[in-house]
């Protein structure tokens, strides 16, 4: 009961609602007018059309807003969950798309469950970086058809924004170009101005009287939907369920990833905002398990109206919640009046958003940092425009995992280190120069690691014992352990006895594992100390003991 109730809306969401209503509800509003035509498009390139879409924005809008675990996430349909939802309605129709939704939430209520939402934690900033960067990207591509006023179909929007400059080209759409320039310059140099003034707003507003009063030819939003269907379970078919449930996993994990993303990105854009990224999952998986009965496809958070819910001065989730409502009241009185906007002037807010997601100087900061994190931040951008957005992160949590662990690997130390002879004479101390050495290994022994100190080991000659002092050892896993067992035989097939001091604890289980650690131990070569392995030492070559 506990592990539901941590889930669900606190007190300290509604008490935020309450430090900036005007703000949030102007910011709700301006994210409404930019959401509006996105929506539509999303639910059109689905395949359930455009009222599908539009309801998704309302009612997954409403609901992540109120159970959702950020203050600034705005969620409803998006591009990336589009292109996983057209194969499946290729091949299931509609309602294996609303099939789809419906387990999708179930899903990602369970990880919500299971705290799942944690794991985002741990993603490095040069993969985020790259991952917003990216983004930016994406949205500036995807807008170049309607701010050059053509009509270009594709599925990468590289290849879509070339084909609609090779069509504008051909026949330009002028107006269309400068409306979309005139509404990206005046946020751009507007909010520089006067942060906290609404000039995508202004922007739009004007560019639409002016559109409407001249007569100019371009396009519009068009005739919207009228009103929100009876919710329904009709669409539900128990024996497609098997067949949908490889298509529900894809959808929850991109909502998952999408979401927890764009509310890490929201929160670094931000100041003071934190997100709680399994509230989050909870909060999706609640608007994908409703949407659906209301006819709207699969939602996640989406960055592009994140981005511009905290740009345009959001605090609380009173801004997303408004956001959907006013989208609800556009959809029953205003559709006649926002028929009119530009698509144009749409693409112009997007633009400048996708400019202002884009922190310049932290990117500098992180390529300055190392050239590995340049490198994955790069890459993961680079993948995000060209591929999507799953892929992205994979590319870039793999790129950067390699190269942290080629960096631990590094860490690794294997130093020939003197053994105490003060003791002795100088004919002594040549002997057990020549005959006994220690190694001290330093650093994790794992499987990154583990060829390259074999290799070095290996190569010890003209020596009858080596002793392996084991203290500074941090980890070691199999591969680790099963490559200290070959060194050990081959020094052993050699002639050479090997020793161990010092070895931890919490090492045993992995030696052991192998039958080295028992072997040793049986032949009385391990010790807990260095001293204690130098006497013994000595003892095997026939030495006078230390006085």
């Amino acid at each position: 009961m506990n592990a539901v109730r941590r889930l669900l809306p606190q007190a300290a969401d509604w008490q935020a609602l309450r430090r900036q209503p005007g703000r949030d509800l102007l910011a709700g509003l301006t994210v409404a007018v930019v959401a509006l035509p996105l929506a539509l498009g999303f639910g059109v390139a689905s395949g359930l059309g455009a009222a599908a879409g539009l309801i998704t924005a309302v009612v997954a809008g409403a609901l992540a807003a109120v159970f959702g675990g950020s203050n600034l996430q705005v969620s409803g349909p998006t591009g990336a969950m589009t292109v996983v939802l057209v194969p499946i309605v290729a091949q299931f129709g509609p309602g294996g798309v609303l099939t789809v939704g419906l387990l999708a939430g179930l899903i990602l209520i369970l990880l919500a469950l299971a705290r799942a939402g944690q794991a985002v934690r741990y993603l490095p900033a040069p993969v985020i970086e790259g991952f917003t960067a990216g983004i930016a990207g994406v949205i500036l591509l995807q807008q170049i058809p309607a701010a050059l006023g053509v009509d270009v179909h594709g599925e990468r929007v590289l290849a879509l924004a070339g084909q609609a400059v090779t069509t504008f080209a051909g026949q330009p759409q002028w107006p269309s170009l400068l409306i979309a320039l005139a509404v990206a310059a005046a946020m751009l140099a507007g909010t520089r101005w006067r942060p906290t003034v609404p000039f995508s707003l202004l922007a739009v507003a004007v560019v639409t009287v002016a559109t409407v009063l001249s007569g100019l030819p371009v396009a519009t939003i068009g005739a919207l939907p009228a009103t929100l269907p009876t919710p329904s379970l009709a669409f539900l078919d128990p024996a497609a369920v098997p067949a949908l449930a490889s298509a529900a996993i894809a959808v929850a994990a991109l909502a998952a990833l999408e979401s927890l993303l764009s509310a890490t990105v929201a929160d670094g854009m931000s100041v003071g905002q934190r997100h709680d990224p399994d509230r989050e999952l909870f909060g999706q998986g609640i608007a994908n398990l409703v949407t659906p009965l209301f006819g709207g496809v699969p939602a996640t958070a989406a960055i592009a109206r994140t981005a511009v819910n905290v740009r345009a001065g959001a605090g609380s989730r009173l801004a997303a919640l408004s956001h959907a409502l006013i989208l609800a009241l556009i959809l029953l009185v205003a559709a006649p009046l926002v028929s009119h906007i530009p698509l144009a002037a749409l693409a112009g807010v997007l633009i400048a958003t996708a400019v202002r997601m884009v922190e310049v100087s932290a990117l500098a900061a992180l390529a300055r940092a190392s050239r590995s994190d340049g490198l994955v931040m790069a890459l993961t951008a680079a993948t995000t425009v060209l591929l999507d957005l799953v892929t992205a992160v994979l590319v870039g949590l793999v790129v950067a995992g390699g190269l942290a662990l080629h960096k631990i690997a590094q860490a690794v130390r294997l130093d020939r280190v003197p053994l105490d002879t003060a003791d002795h004479r100088a004919e002594e101390r040549m002997l057990l120069a020549e005959h006994i050495v220690a190694y001290r290994l330093e650093g994790p022994l794992f499987f990154v690691a583990a060829h390259r100190f074999l290799l070095e080991l290996a190569d010890v000659a003209d020596v009858r014992v080596v002793i392996l002092r084991m203290s500074r050892v941090s980890t070691i896993d199999a591969s680790g352990a099963l490559v200290l067992r070959d060194v050990v035989e081959r020094l052993e097939r050699r002639g050479t006895a090997v020793y161990l001091s010092g070895v931890r604890p919490e090492h045993r289980k992995a030696l052991t594992a192998f039958g080295m650690l028992s072997r040793l131990d049986g032949l009385g070569r391990v010790f807990p100390d260095t001293p204690e392995a130098i006497t013994a030492a000595r003892t095997h070559l026939g030495l006078p003991e230390s006085s």
